[in-house]
């Protein structure tokens, strides 16, 4: 198959970090003099080979992204069927399979599970797939049917209607690709039940990634107040009122997220007492603070506030604001858990807002924990684009 294919050709000593182990090539990579790029349709497969003209695997394109070509396989003979995918999609289900009793996971994490671009969360007996790149969305109708085969779902919704779709030049689209589909997709989470909207919910509608940091801090949760800020539909927040927090409040922007708080510590039978705060967190941070508010437990899990590395100066300041805020929010000896998804801010920096929040009120800072994403984000050692979630858990005491 590989003589069929298009052929794209390294420039001089490109080749180096694809053969360490990574599986992008950006387009100043190529050598567009041998072999054009520009003209290539996105999406479609190619054999890539290094400066001297030797295979170095099979990749799919994309003359229009930075990333141009994202590697599939490194064996210039494989076949990209449904066959192969239906074996890439076994071997990453089967890591699932021994790290969790139940089917509730991110089933297929893009890159570090060899297939690039993709992402594949299942809640139960129903799948969410997310195409985030040309070639994935090429090969639509063919992964479908390969999770058909693999995990017969009795529904799978194609939610590809995330940002990246935008930077691979695609549009964007929700659609019931097989089955039936509910209204809302279950989640169980360190034994707490959730439900959640379908088809409208954030990103594929759960955020799994913090599984294990949440249960940590559920066992901390015994007869605190808790304030779980970006709350989305409580998996943060419910999951203490499960390790006996005694109260919660939630802030968030979406009034539907907010209603899903309130569901879920209904569903569960909690009886512990539930407010939410609706608005834009710093606002509703603020009001609390003129309030004189005080928790226990404090909550920041923000989406990402550096999405590109020019935002950065921009979104440091908005973590180190909200992290300033929480802490004026804390009992003394509280515990503030401080995240981040932004694959832009190394954990380090993360740290030292941590440092600056806590300087800038006077606040001596202990932090006892620390956590990224769960396992069933696993992180590819070449890739550090993989490993982007981070968690500090600290306690905030008065000023030595």
């Amino acid at each position: 198959m590989s003589a069929e294919l298009v052929v794209l050709r390294l420039r001089k000593n490109e080749e180096k970090r694809i053969k360490a182990g990574h599986l992008w090539v950006y387009s100043n990579e190529i050598d567009t003099k041998t072999t054009p790029l520009k003209a290539v349709t996105p999406g479609t497969l190619c054999t890539l080979q290094d400066s001297a003209g030797k295979s170095v695997g099979i990749g799919y394109v994309n003359p229009h992204s930075l990333i141009a070509v994202r590697l599939l396989t490194r064996n210039p003979e494989a076949v990209i069927n449904r066959k192969w995918i239906a074996k890439r999609l076994q071997v990453a289900l089967s890591l699932r399979e021994q790290c969790f009793p139940d089917q509730f996971y991110r089933w297929v994490y893009g890159d570090a599970d060899g297939l690039p671009g993709l992402v594949i969360d299942r809640f139960n007996d129903y799948v969410v797939i997310q195409l985030n790149s040309a070639g994935m969305e090429a090969m639509k109708s063919l992964i479908v049917e390969a999770v058909e085969q693999v995990a017969s779902p009795a529904g799978v919704l194609l939610r590809c209607d995330g940002g990246a779709r935008a930077a691979e030049g695609l549009d964007s689209y929700v659609e019931v690709a097989s089955g039936e589909w509910p209204d809302h997709l279950p989640v169980v989470e360190n034994g707490v039940h959730f439900q959640v909207p379908a088809s409208t919910g954030q990103k594929t509608g759960w955020f799994y990634d913090h599984r294990e940091n949440r249960g940590r801090l559920m066992q901390l949760a015994q007869d605190k107040s808790v304030l779980d800020v970006f709350s989305y539909a409580g998996g943060w927040g419910v999951q203490c009122l499960a390790g006996g927090a005694s109260s919660l409040d939630c802030v968030d922007a979406s009034e539907a997220a907010l209603d899903s708080v309130e569901h879920n510590a209904r569903l569960n039978e909690f009886a512990q007492p539930v407010n939410t705060y609706h608005g834009n967190a710093f606002d509703v941070l603020k009001h609390l603070v003129e309030e004189k508010r005080r928790y226990d437990i404090v909550v920041i899990d923000p989406p990402a506030f550096i999405k590109r590395k020019k935002d950065f100066a921009k979104g440091l300041q908005a973590y180190v604001q909200t992290n300033q805020l929480a802490m004026r929010l804390l009992a003394p000896d509280g515990i503030l858990v401080s995240a981040s998804c932004s694959m832009h801010l190394p954990h380090d920096a993360l740290m030292d807002v941590v440092r600056k929040a806590g300087r800038h009120i006077d606040r001596h800072v202990t932090v006892f924990a620390q956590g990224s994403q769960g396992m069933d984000h696993p992180v590819h050692p070449a890739i550090p684009e993989t490993q982007y979630l981070k968690a500090v858990f600290c306690r905030v005491s008065r000023a030595l």
